[in-house]
């Protein structure tokens, strides 16, 4: 017997035909190229991705090909989210920032046949064109040809939505077949394909958008800060468009100053972004005397969260920072950190101490930790082991792989060590390629890094393993210096006084320039430890 409801696919471009019917009028704010401030709303939206859903058609593309983008948060790159996958097409979202021989692998492992680029990227991709083997069409966004379209013969988005109505049908679409496609980082080999299905991507906005998880309402104006070709921007264009909150779509404008007026011009309510931004907007607030009155939370994600970050917005600017942990495997939310019902009496010192840990997962999503034998570990805060996680929005095989990515009983290993409490809070104390064993004893390198960037004159850290005589590993941490000042090695080692042992202080400290940072803007340890991991060969050992 079966139940005697209804019974919907659930699409992607369900999502935006709420947004059209229910907040047709509500604002898309959207940066361009040039830094103006463009205006649209959740119907002009729709009609634009209708529109791109029969150009697209028109093209003679056939379901399920896949159209790349290589663009900023705006309000065309938008339309193509839902557009492209209204089609029955796929979304291939491209990080800009990989070098050109992974963007290449990248494009032609995919297979996509229409590349859609801003103007900022042309020469980027006039550079790999005699290398792509499957794009037939390369469209230009925006609304006219640039005096130099650097040898590409292009086609214009906005005209080939012009030839086209909004009321020509989304495509006939299965909730199981592919939605979007987004690659991992590919910091060990070649990046990863993950293919996203309408289901999971719907399953993954309905889910990690709970009140504890990212809590977006109607009532609030979102700023995204994270790219949209960072892992779907975290699915926060799916979850706006179910909601029809107010969208702000800050375009190339990263910097603190230019986040700062849009906060402030739009009375933005929530942001989410990777640390790095927020450090450059706390600069920003400071130098402009912005208050930004409006903004009540930011999630943080991408890389662990300073303690120094929490207190300063929640002391000067009144804003709650929520930690936030997941992967492109995982859609990507794995959990956020909301506090439970006994956390909300607890002074805001041992608060903040809660909000260190990467959180919870919300319903759809299990975690557990298992040994190198793949035992299960308990979940009591203090055994590490290795993170594993399934659910309704994590992957199962990677795209155009043989091989399933899950172990035999069905789990993802995240390749994270991490400890769990009989709560579900999560805390990374590191990746398992990056975390010390010294002595047979393992040292996080996350909770280095966050000690040493609470000393006043250290502006970035990152601790890696070095080579040892005795001990086998021993943490050397290297640092960027605040500009003005010099290395003291005897002061930033005082930093770790009293907060881990003191078998787990660094042995050394190395001042450089600047870190290697990757495509996703992570400090790339690999170069680090290729420079520095014989540095403690040649000293005695203690």
């Amino acid at each position: 017997m079966l139940g005697s409801m209804m019974s919907t696919s659930l699409t992607v471009p369900s999502l935006l035909d709420h947004a059209s019917q229910y907040h047709a009028q509500t604002d898309v704010i959207s940066v361009n190229t040039q830094g103006g401030v463009e205006r649209h709303t959740w119907r002009d939206i729709w009609v634009n991705a209708r529109r791109l859903a029969a150009a697209l058609q028109a093209l003679g593309l056939k379901p399920g090909s896949r159209i790349s983008t290589i663009a900023w948060n705006n309000h065309r790159h938008l339309a193509i989210y839902f557009g492209v996958t209204g089609a029955g097409m796929v979304c291939h979202t491209i990080n800009p920032r990989l070098f050109p021989e992974q963007l290449t692998y990248i494009i032609n492992h995919a297979e996509d046949a229409v590349l859609c680029v801003d103007e900022t990227f042309l020469p980027l991709v006039a550079n790999i064109q005699d290398s792509l083997t499957t794009v037939k069409k390369i469209v230009l966004l925006g609304d006219s040809m640039p005096s130099n379209t650097h040898g590409l013969d292009l086609l214009l988005f906005d005209e080939l939505l012009s030839a086209h109505s909004e009321d020509e049908a989304w495509a006939d679409i299965d909730e199981n077949q592919p939605s979007s496609l987004c690659y991992t980082s590919g910091t060990t080999g070649n990046p990863k394909g993950v293919l996203y299905s309408h289901r999971s991507t719907v399953l993954h906005s309905l889910g990690g958008n709970q009140p504890d998880g990212l809590n977006i309402s109607a009532r609030d104006c979102v700023l995204p800060v994270v790219p949209m070709f960072h892992v779907n921007a975290w699915g926060v264009p799916y979850v706006a468009a179910a909601t029809g909150c107010k969208l702000v779509l800050p375009g190339p404008g990263l910097d603190g100053e230019s986040l700062v007026k849009l906060i402030d011009s739009e009375n933005v309510t929530l942001a989410l972004g990777v640390p790095t931004i927020w450090q450059g907007l706390l600069a920003a607030l400071k130098s402009t005397g912005s208050k930004a009155l409006s903004l009540q939370r930011t999630i943080v994600g991408g890389s662990a969260l300073a303690p120094s970050m929490i207190q300063t917005f929640r002391d000067e600017y009144d804003v709650e920072l929520i930690h936030a942990w997941g992967m492109t495997e995982t859609s990507p939310l794995g959990t956020i950190n909301t506090l439970l019902e006994k956390h909300v009496s607890l002074e805001n010192d041992v608060q903040a101490h809660v909000r260190l840990a990467q959180g919870r997962p919300p319903y759809g999503v299990e975690l557990r930790l298992v040994d190198d034998a793949g035992g299960v570990l308990p979940n009591d805060g203090s055994t590490q082991g290795q993170l594993q996680i399934r659910g309704h929005w994590i992957v199962d095989t990677y795209f155009n792989a043989d091989d399933s990515a899950l172990s035999q009983d069905g789990w993802f290993d995240t390749g994270d060590i991490a400890t769990l409490d009989s709560d579900g809070y999560l805390v990374i104390r590191d990746r398992a390629k990056d975390i010390i064993k010294s002595g047979g004893e393992w040292i996080s390198t996350v909770e280095l890094e966050n000690i040493a960037v609470s000393h006043a004159s250290v502006q970035a850290a990152a601790v890696i393993a070095a080579r040892h005589d005795k001990w086998d590993e021993r943490p050397v941490l290297i640092v960027v210096l605040k500009e003005g000042e010099s290395i003291d090695e005897a002061s930033i080692l005082a930093t770790f006084d009293n907060k881990v042992a003191s078998w787990q202080v660094p042995d050394k400290v190395i001042a450089v320039d600047a870190m290697p940072i990757g495509g996703t803007g992570k400090i790339l340890k690999n170069r680090l430890r290729e420079s520095y991991q014989d540095v403690l060969m040649n000293e005695e050992s203690e």
